[in-house]
């Protein structure tokens, strides 16, 4: 189960080649099953006491019982410690701390390539307010430093791979995250944080809900939330104006297909947005990054919704975040470069086109959109 495509599809199947050597530590797994009569009446009493034995279990970690010799024992193992920063020049000339960013180390690879890896070990943590983080208790061995920020799209890698020996504990600098940006900023929808969560999340269906507890604290957490996508819909396609449409009321959480006739359609989203110049020699920039794709195809049009899309991410994901009550799954980032030509001065509609259509469950969910003007422009 560990090692199946059951979270994230065939993307993180383990795949060998033929005599290919591979060995790897699992667990040790603990099981903890609470009881309290109190819980009847509130079940959140039984989470708060699992949390904490949680809390205790991972102070305790690694363990020192297993007798494997491929268990590998606290003090034969390192750390890395340092500071991160991020710079957005658009936001801050200088660079300021990633705080509560996630920082990991991971077998070496590309940007982002942590997220499919799947044959060695990670370690990660996240950092303070002031970017300083701590990754101990690492298993010797080669790695790459990665990273993420939230209030930041992309990824970040460290220019050079990190060697972890055993009882070691490096001291990581010059760790600046240069965030994606070409232009400054025309408008935006959502918060780069690889969740969906932001957005409008419907009401469950009361004779299918999940969860009973009287304050659920995450909302996306139960079945069947797909089919408030046309009932808030009936019959034209979501249409979000900039400028008076607020994404926490008017933008829904999944970019779902919709039932017509018995057979599933994709579905053409609207950003309605007007702007006051335009430079036609000009480049810009629609920064888009998904929380979750589940077979999905993105097209992106502006300003002609039957012309050849300026950008296809093709057929992406295996997430299944949405059926399986879900807000994340893999996250995608793109920087589209759109020509100046495309644009009008006034009113723009960019069309979001999910073309795949077999099921209900073939869906994009949004992480976050930005336009971008040319670098030398200021609206």
């Amino acid at each position: 189960y560990f090692t199946s495509t059951h979270y994230s599809g065939e993307v993180l199947a383990i795949k060998f080649k033929t005599e290919e050597y591979w060995k790897k530590v699992i667990g040790p797994v603990y099981i903890y099953l609470n009881s309290n009569d109190s819980a009847n009446a509130d079940p959140s009493i039984l989470w708060i006491d699992a949390k904490q034995r949680m809390q205790k279990e991972e102070a305790s970690w690694p363990y020192e019982f297993p007798l494997s010799e491929d268990f590998v024992k606290s003090n034969q193992r390192g750390a890395l410690s340092g500071q991160l920063l991020v710079r957005d020049w658009f936001v801050n000339k200088q660079a300021v701390p990633g705080a509560s960013a996630y920082v990991g180390l991971a077998p070496p690879g590309e940007v982002g390539s942590w997220q499919y890896e799947n044959k060695g070990y990670q370690f990660w943590n996240k950092t303070d307010e002031n970017g300083n983080f701590s990754i101990k208790n690492v298993i010797p061995g080669n790695y790459s430093l990665f990273a993420w920020v939230p209030g930041f799209i992309g990824d970040y890698k460290h220019v050079s791979d990190i060697t972890i020996t055993p009882g070691s504990n490096i001291q990581a600098t010059n760790i600046v995250f240069d965030a994606p940006r070409n232009g400054p900023t025309l408008w935006e929808i959502g918060i780069p944080d690889r969740s969906a969560a932001e957005f409008f999340i419907p009401n469950p269906d009361p004779t299918i809900k999940v969860h009973q507890y009287a304050k659920p604290v995450e909302k996306f957490r139960q079945y069947g939330l797909w089919a408030g996508y046309e009932e808030m819909y009936p019959r034209k396609d979501l249409v979000f104006t900039i400028g008076s449409s607020n994404y926490s009321k008017d933008w829904f959480f999944s970019q779902v297909t919709r039932n017509v006739g018995g057979e599933y359609v994709g579905t053409t989203w609207q950003i309605l947005f007007d702007l006051k110049n335009v430079e036609k020699e000009g480049n810009y920039t629609l920064q888009l990054a998904l929380a979750s794709a589940h077979y999905a195809e993105l097209q992106v049009r502006f300003n002609d919704r039957n012309s050849p899309p300026e950008f296809t991410t093709g057929t992406i994901g295996m997430d299944n975040a949405l059926a399986r009550h879900g807000i994340r799954g893999v996250y995608h980032y793109y920087g589209i470069p759109i020509p100046g030509s495309r644009l009008f001065v006034g009113r723009n509609t960019l069309f979001l086109t999910q073309a795949r259509n077999l099921t209900k469950f073939r869906e994009i969910m949004y992480d976050y959109i930005r336009l971008e003007g040319p670098p030398a422009i200021v609206h």
